[in-house]
């Protein structure tokens, strides 16, 4: 069993940015091009990275380092890249060995081993700082690394990377493509310790299409396990609420696949991983709920004039306040030995899948979601409750989870029933978000009682009645339109 930590009674400030980085390979001969912004100054700073012995973090693409510059030492995490794009936590520590407060938030990672150096790199940087059309921050900089060992250096190499705190995909691009005219080249897109350590990017591959019930069973579920595990550390460390969303659809998407095998595998096996995985998306729930409505109350805003938005702002405070005392429910609940514990009888369970029929499909699984969806749909009458159509959402989820598993085997057909299907899960996730919407209206009526938050709730509650009514209205058309793509693909 892991030893957790109790919370800290004082905890250090973290600095967390997510910065959008591109690298490029260059010779060692390389320099930089003329660019058009300010020199950086020259730095030399020292890296000392932590892993296991086995590189647990690694594999999850996750880098643990002290950084020395000048004399002043920080920690520095990297958590893994979504979409281009990668959160940095920095933590003002001296200490030598790995501050508690990032080794507990790796803990669902290195499982109480010990996070030893596994790498020390010496790196000169020199390069440029550019401003893009909306005056942010872009930086060009070449990096001189030296992989030393025992204070001897066995290994040089250069890199180039551009780096945004602001996502300017348009703007990286272009410079990549002057960087490329002189001289550079792409990159494989491994972190600087993984070339040290000639490490490969872990990169799962999708399930092979001829694979077996048992190997895509494993497949599926080692995958959605390690999304989960490389989520948690951002959760614990500063809530992101991605990482939250990311783990939610995790436990969704195992809980899919284990009830979609149900008649292909051992009820000794499945049904006591079941409950476990329910009880694991209901944690998060209530904080992905409070996120959710808190982008839908921004938005809605944008929309309203100055006047009727000031209300708005101490409400948006509120539900704030809320998500934080939601967060150290979800946190207190990471700590428990309930949640180390499933955690390892998940990665156990996966590791060994009691497969009783082999010659059930995820395509047999599939069909199977997709007509008990069609069943529940045939059941609704012409204006169904709100809760029905939540209910019609989550098993026009289920259909489209149980698809994405069947889709090794028929990539095309299969691929436009997935769309299909998120279409109109998106349709009633809408109505679901303005069905939320309203019930939050009256919590702004209860925070603030004044005659401007009453116009204002009206208006919320106004536009909310009007989207549900706008999903109703395409209601039938897109159901008809999954229903014959669906009748089509598991006929």
């Amino acid at each position: 069993m892991l030893k957790v930590s109790p919370p800290p009674t004082s905890v250090i400030p973290l600095k967390s940015v997510v910065e959008t980085e591109k690298k490029l390979s260059v010779e060692a001969d390389f320099r930089l091009p003329a660019l058009s912004g300010r020199p950086l100054p020259r730095r030399v700073f020292t890296s000392t990275y932590f892993d296991t012995l086995d590189h647990c973090l690694a594999r999850s693409s996750i880098t643990l380092r002290r950084r020395l510059d000048h004399g002043s030492a920080v920690w520095q995490m990297k958590l893994p890249p979504v979409h281009g794009a990668r959160r940095e936590l920095e933590l003002r520590e001296s200490s030598a060995t790995p501050p508690a407060q990032f080794a507990d938030a790796l803990i669902v990672l290195h499982e109480g081993k010990h996070l030893v150096p596994i790498a020390e790199l010496r790196t000169s940087r020199t390069g440029v700082c550019l401003l893009d059309g909306k005056r942010n921050r872009i930086e060009v900089v070449l990096d001189s690394v030296s992989v030393l060992r025992q204070g001897s250096v066995i290994q040089q190499f250069k890199e180039l990377e551009i780096e945004s705190l602001h996502g300017n995909d348009t703007e990286i691009e272009t410079l990549a493509s002057t960087l490329y005219g002189a001289g550079a080249r792409p990159h494989d897109g491994r972190p600087k310790l993984f070339r040290a350590l000639s490490l490969a990017c872990h990169a799962p591959d999708d399930s092979d299409g001829d694979a077996s019930m048992l190997d895509s069973i494993r497949h599926g579920l080692i995958r959605q396990l390690d999304t989960l595990k490389q989520c948690d550390p951002a959760v614990r460390l500063c809530g992101d609420m991605n990482d939250v969303h990311r783990i939610r659809v995790a436990a969704r998407r195992m809980r899919t696949l284990l009830k979609a095998v149900r008649k292909a595998t051992s009820p000794d096996w499945t049904e006591p991983l079941l409950p476990g995985l329910k009880w694991l998306g209901d944690i998060f729930a209530l904080v992905r709920n409070l996120d959710v409505q808190m982008e839908y109350f921004r938005a809605e805003s944008e929309q309203l004039k100055a006047r009727d938005r000031r209300p708005l702002e101490p409400f948006l405070r509120h539900l704030q306040s809320d998500r934080e005392l939601a967060r150290q429910r979800l946190l207190s609940e990471m700590r428990t030995a309930r949640y180390f514990g499933f955690i390892s009888k998940l990665r156990d369970a996966a590791e060994s899948p009691t497969v009783t029929d082999p010659k059930y499909t995820f395509t047999d699984a599939a069909a199977r979601q997709f007509r008990t969806l069609r069943k529940a749909v045939r059941h609704l009458n012409a204006n169904p409750s709100n809760a029905e159509l939540h209910h019609v959402r989550i098993l026009t989820k289920r259909a489209r989870y149980a698809a994405e598993l069947a889709q090794a085997g028929d990539g095309k057909g299969i691929g436009r029933f997935i769309k299909c299907a998120a279409r109109f899960q998106d349709l009633l996730g809408t109505h679901q978000d303005a069905v939320l919407a309203e019930r939050y209206v009256e919590g702004l009526l209860k925070y603030q009682g004044r005659r401007q938050a009453a116009f204002t709730a009206g208006l919320l509650a106004a536009r909310a009645k009007q989207r549900r009514q706008e999903v109703r209205a395409e209601l039938w058309s897109r159901w008809k339109r999954l229903k014959k793509r669906g009748n089509h693909t598991w006929s």
